[in-house]
């Protein structure tokens, strides 16, 4: 479908105008009410631009229906939206993009929420059903719509949330859930009750009905283990939940389970993988504005490495368009070990440099004189204390044709950099 906007005020170039714009993604519409004109014009008449309460409200219960229904349907991806008072926004399944638009036209202009009450009573579904206790089976088109595959996974997901053990599996045409309550989850709940409130336990105790479906066996361990044992037992203990890894990212949890700090973890300590496309030719890479885009890009997921490591506002490298010739000279060296790009360097050329002896003294007299000046440097965390920094440094100074002694360093100097420069240049470095 293409994206339509929806005027609802009279004069659509009035820029305080009201308008719902209908975007299409691959598993939903996004409909979305557009008041930002609107605010303005209130907040400078001095009027509260805040939405009613009741407004508020009944658009939260249709997101997180909505929300669920996206998941239903076999949606994995990140879903948000705002609720005011700039924006609105409802991500809805297509078949229900009409009741959606007409809900917040009369939630806007007549202040009638109802609409958007019944399109998150259309779209709930019987989840606390589907997780009562009990073994089951649970039909394609008759209980659920969705593929067998899908649906399991949906409910895992919402079983979690609810602190239930599924004990699922998918067949051609249906799905087997036995949803139980495991002791540590009820223990948790029993004990921070404000952390889940409402919640009611219906699985403890409960007992099957004489008359319930057996699951058809299909193989497996004709044992449980676990029969007869005994609930491990928890108490609170304080921890340190907080803080930063090493690598840069956050030591709590994340909400894809940590996925993306172990995949930047791994790049941080071993380094980044070499992409399959690229022809590395010798151990040392120099990349440059005209490099090819696939060892720009390349260079630049390697300079994210120190970037979330040191907690930089912008990368080192971030020369992605098309080629262009700097007038600096803009490089990096990409050191290649075990197909991985263990070392980095960025460097350019610059003749505005002044000496330092490395001791915390005031730097000296500026020199004009054309040198290579390091704006970063970073080695991957298994290959620290090896060299690779030094020979970084040395590559730069042979392929600018000078000593290492002449190389300029940016400032400020870490105290990593400055370690570094105290070993190949002991002596004293210049600064740019």
């Amino acid at each position: 479908m293409t994206e339509r906007t929806i005027y609802l005020d009279p004069d659509r170039r009035d820029p305080s105008s009201r308008k719902i714009n209908v975007r299409a993604h691959r598993w939903y519409a996004m409909v979305e009410l557009d008041r930002d004109g609107y605010v303005d014009a209130l907040t400078w008449r001095g009027d509260s631009p805040d939405l009613p309460t009741a407004y508020t409200e009944a658009v939260t219960r249709a997101q997180h229906t909505s929300f669920d229904r996206i998941r239903y349907d076999g949606n994995r991806g990140t879903l948000s939206c705002g609720s005011g008072p700039s924006w609105v926004s409802l991500p809805v399944p297509f078949a229900q993009i009409g009741v959606a638009v007409e809900a917040l036209c009369s939630a806007e202009l007549n202040h009638d929420y109802s609409g958007l009450h019944a399109l998150a009573d259309r779209l709930a579904l019987p989840i606390e059903d589907w997780l009562a206790p009990g073994e089951r089976e649970l039909v394609r088109g008759v209980d659920f719509s969705a593929p067998p595959s899908v649906f399991l996974h949906f409910l895992r997901v919402r079983a979690k949330r609810h602190g239930v053990r599924l004990n699922g599996r998918a067949t051609a045409g249906s799905v087997w859930v036995r949803p139980t309550l495991p002791a540590f989850e009820k223990q948790k709940r029993e004990l921070f009750p404000e952390q889940h409130p409402g919640w009611v336990d219906r699985w403890t105790g409960y007992v099957e009905q004489d008359g319930t479906p057996v699951r058809p066996w299909v193989g497996g361990g004709d044992r449980n283990l676990s029969y007869g044992a005994v609930p491990v037992q928890f108490r609170s203990v304080e921890t340190p939940n907080g803080g930063k890894c090493p690598c840069g990212m956050s030591l709590q949890g994340d909400l894809d389970g940590g996925k993306e700090h172990a995949s930047h973890h791994g790049a941080w300590a071993f380094g980044v993988r070499v992409p399959r496309n690229l022809d590395w030719w010798a151990d040392l890479a120099v990349v440059t504005t005209e490099s090819p885009i696939a060892w720009r890009k390349l260079t630049h997921q390697v300079g994210q490495m120190p970037q979330r490591e040191n907690h930089y506002d912008f990368n080192s490298w971030s020369d992605l368009a098309e080629p262009r010739k700097s007038p600096e000279n803009v490089r990096a060296y990409l050191l290649k070990a075990n197909e991985y790009v263990i070392g980095y360097l960025a460097a350019r050329d610059t003749n505005q440099h002044r000496p330092w002896d490395l001791d915390g003294s005031e730097f000296g007299d500026e020199d004009g004189t054309l040198r290579p000046l390091i704006d970063l440097i970073w080695v991957a965390d298994s290959y620290r204390r090896q060299g690779v920094g030094a020979n970084l440094v040395q590559a730069l100074a042979d392929d600018f044709g000078c000593r290492v002694t002449d190389v300029s360093w940016s400032w400020p100097v870490s105290a990593a950099g400055r370690r570094l420069a105290r070993r190949v240049s002991p002596g004293g470095i210049w600064i740019g």
